[in-house]
């Protein structure tokens, strides 16, 4: 019998191994579309896949080729990765270090241990504790302490995020980390800015619920191009919710359905028209209104560059609101 050759077929699972230390320390406070590009090139990587270039990773991604290079710079000054450039065309070598040599639990640890022994770090744990009403563990506690390093947040703040949060019955530390990293995008350090982000933000919204709901839309269903239109609408045109309501009503008159689009465009006219409340809308002539909102309608706007007669309006309102993209 002549000797036999064994051929393995390349075993492949269904599945991309992500380390923890990548989810829990690393993920949480980066952007979601650097995420999502650290997920895919994982994937490649560990397939074997040789290369691979920003076009077409951007296009797999629905996103530019300039947030593909933002997000390579960000994970390398993160020391998620090693990025090196092979020459001058702009191609790059992609190395995904090994993060466990990086956070050794016993480090985290001893870390949490020696910070404890830090009056006002100990006075600060014990206040949140008070206000979620609930022993913290121990990666919480972590978390917390590290918010002052990490997004430079006083002890005050820390307490103000948390006690926002216990206002509103959220008390679950997932929660509370998604609005201390609004808080950092928003360059809050002081106490006073935390305060009319809040007012801000809890006025703003309490509008856009009023408007959402009359549309028959809840609030958690919305894409950040509607989000976009409403702040316009609010903050940008500052007209009263019940004008906003009357644009819905000559939408759903006229189209039987909600459409952002046609709503901005009606809100567009009335706002050059310097129209602000009800009794103006009556009080102008309807037709000149109409008249104008179509035209608006048509007109290229910042938002889409189609000529009107080749206005597709269920393509473009899918478009708008993101939902060609799932």
């Amino acid at each position: 019998m002549g000797m036999s050759t064994f051929m393995f077929k390349k075993f492949t699972s269904d599945y991309t191994p992500v380390s923890n230390i990548f989810i829990e320390r690393y993920m949480p406070k980066a952007r979601g579309e650097f995420v999502k590009v650290y997920l895919l090139a994982l994937k490649y990587c560990l397939y074997g896949e040789p290369g691979v270039n920003s076009a077409l990773m951007a296009s797999a991604l629905h996103l530019l080729e300039s947030d593909i290079m933002n997000a390579w710079n960000y994970w390398n000054d993160e020391g998620v990765i090693r990025f090196t450039p092979i020459d001058r065309m702009g191609n790059f070598n992609i190395e995904f270090l090994d993060l466990t040599e990086d956070t050794s639990k016993e480090g985290k640890e001893v870390n949490l241990l020696e910070e404890l022994t830090n009056n006002s770090t100990k006075d600060m744990l014990h206040e949140i504790e008070k206000l979620v009403a609930r022993p913290l563990a121990s990666k919480e506690m972590s978390t917390y302490i590290g918010w002052q390093k990490d997004f430079n947040f006083s002890p005050e703040i820390i307490l103000l995020i948390i006690e926002y949060c216990a206002s509103r019955g959220k008390c679950d530390y997932r929660y509370i980390e998604k609005v201390a990293i609004a808080w950092y995008d928003a360059n809050i350090t002081t106490i006073e800015q935390a305060q009319s982000f809040i007012k801000k933000h809890e006025d703003k919204w309490i509008k856009y619920k009023k408007i959402l709901s009359y549309l028959g839309i809840k609030d958690g269903e919305i894409m950040k191009p509607q989000e976009d239109l409403l702040d316009k609408w609010v903050n940008g045109f500052v007209l009263p919710v019940e004008v906003i309501m009357k644009a819905c009503d000559i939408c759903f008159e006229r189209l039987s359905r909600a459409d952002f689009k046609y709503i901005d465009a009606i809100l567009t006219s009335w706002n050059k028209d310097g129209i602000k409340s009800i009794e103006e809308i009556q009080s102008k002539d309807k037709k000149s209104t109409f008249k104008k909102a179509a035209s608006q309608k048509g007109q290229n706007d910042n938002f889409n560059n189609f000529e009107q007669r080749v206005y597709d309006y269920d393509s473009l309102e899918k478009r708008l609101l993101g939902w060609d993209k799932q």
